[in-house]
């Protein structure tokens, strides 16, 4: 048994997993477009470049994701990606990276718990937390 993450995107996950991949360190294993789809499958003008399989690997994790037609799409809610980082300065990096046309929930600071943490919606609709926790 597997537990993997999926996330849908409102037109635009190619360009977050290509994002991901040259940002965070991804590699995309699969990046499937309705253009791709078999004969029988009828695909609406239009969206012959909407991802309808995209995996990729990031930070030791399996990343699915794929995209929904924009009337359907809601931004993520209430689940985050918790991603953990190895230094101070690569959350800064990270942070600024993902914040950039986003918005920002907790900016990046200093914490009792982390020496960075932050949370934030990126500007595919993503919902992220950084941190890089203090020694325990």
């Amino acid at each position: 048994m597997k537990l993997y993450t999926h996330l849908n995107f409102g037109g635009n996950c190619e360009e977050a997993f290509r994002f991901y991949e040259k940002h965070l360190g991804g590699k995309i294993t699969t990046m499937m477009k309705q253009s791709q789809l078999p004969a029988q499958y009828e695909v609406p003008p239009g969206s012959e470049n909407a991802v309808v399989h995209a995996r990729m690997n990031v930070a030791g994790v399996e990343l699915i994701g794929n995209d929904v037609p924009p009337n359907y799409f809601k931004p993520i809610r209430s689940s985050y990606l918790f991603l953990t980082v190895d230094s101070p300065e690569a959350a800064d990096k990270i942070y600024a990276l993902l914040a950039e046309g986003g918005e920002i929930g907790m900016p990046i600071a200093e914490t009792f718990f982390a020496s960075r943490f932050a949370q934030l919606r990126d500007r595919f609709g993503t919902l992220w937390t950084i941190i890089h926790p203090r020694p325990m």
